[in-house]
């Protein structure tokens, strides 16, 4: 990516990078606890996060729920309830065939008696210790609110959801609304252009760009140009920012912060982890895939590259590294005379 001749929004650059980062806590502290437990969201707060982002989905009787998707075997223990057996089903979600136990089959009720539990056993042993219940996401904005945090929630799939009767830009928009501690965002642009249209100004939006070739109109001036017409921020993938090669060697770094800025887009990327399954090459440390490498150089890196924000597993580490940035440099130690 290079340098385009994309005019500059007065103003708008410097007051970016005037901000102070805020670290978001990817759906809780997830490289601690589950994904979507108290627990998670609880301890981000405790790690310093200013925001967690939790996914959102719909179940049958149409609450608001949080899960990183809409089947449910991978983050929960739907498979060790026979009652739930017959519910196993073969669909397609958003164009992709998805097998499993899915949300949209469940009432809330029956939700409840899941156990939330660790997605990455063999990344995060850690993490089955700590089970919890499916949380709404009323519940999330609750717990946020008593910890002094805000939201940044991910509508999962929405036009799809809303193609099979479940509206979930509807059901976003009448729950939680333009609240000012919320922020929207999610990977379907006309889910997020519908969310914009229903609520104004107001709201937050943030649209999500994933790292596959499809995305890549976005990130072109014309693309970020087009997203400024209804999101104040996107949030990249990460490899978007910290280019890798096949064999996650880092060969460059792009110029995706710098072009959003001059569209008047905050950027605030995803997902900082710390172990080396996710890290480039240099900064892993052993060849343990769970092992935990050097993302803090990782999230300085993005921070010193003036993003507005991160999207990380580890809140700790975010909130270390830029108040190292954010330091003032130390005096020279001059000798007694």
């Amino acid at each position: 990516m290079h340098e385009t001749g994309l005019a500059t929004v007065p103003a708008t650059a410097a007051r970016l990078r005037a901000r102070r980062p805020v670290v978001i806590g990817h759906r809780g502290a997830a490289a601690h606890r589950p994904e979507h437990t108290r627990a998670g969201y609880e301890l981000a707060a405790d790690l310093g996060a200013d925001r967690v982002e939790p996914d959102v989905v719909v179940s049958r009787d149409g609450v608001l729920v949080v899960r990183h998707e809409n089947e449910l075997s991978l983050s929960t223990d739907v498979a060790a309830h026979p009652r739930f057996a017959s519910r196993h089903r073969t669909q397609e979600v958003a164009g992709e065939e998805v097998t499993g136990w899915f949300v949209e089959d469940f009432t809330l009720a029956e939700l409840r008696t899941l156990r939330a539990v660790e997605r990455w056993p063999h990344l995060r042993p850690g993490g089955t210790l700590h089970e919890g219940t499916v949380l709404t996401l009323a519940e999330v904005v609750e717990i946020a609110r008593a910890r002094g945090m805000g939201v940044q929630a991910e509508l999962k799939n929405p036009t799809w959801s809303a193609s099979v009767g479940l509206p979930l830009v509807e059901l976003a928009c009448a729950e939680v609304g333009a609240a000012p501690d919320v922020v929207w965002q999610s990977f379907d642009v006309v889910g997020m252009q519908q969310l914009r249209a229903r609520l104004g100004a107001a709201a937050s939006v943030v649209q999500l760009i994933g790292d596959e070739a499809a995305h890549d109109h976005l990130v072109t001036p014309a693309g970020l140009r087009g997203i400024s017409t209804y999101a104040g921020g996107i949030g990249p993938s990460k490899h978007r920012i910290l280019q890798r090669d096949r064999h996650g060697t880092l060969v460059g770094v792009s110029d995706l912060v710098a072009q959003a800025h001059r569209a008047g887009l905050t950027v605030a990327p995803y997902t900082v982890r710390a172990e080396n399954a996710f890290l480039p090459l240099h900064l892993r440390r052993g060849t343990d895939p769970a092992g935990l490498g050097d993302a803090g150089t990782e999230a300085r890196l993005l921070l010193a590259l003036g993003v507005d924000g991160l999207i990380t597993d580890n809140p700790e580490i975010a909130v270390r590294e830029r108040a190292a940035l954010a330091a003032p440099a130390l005096a020279p130690v001059r000798p007694r005379s």
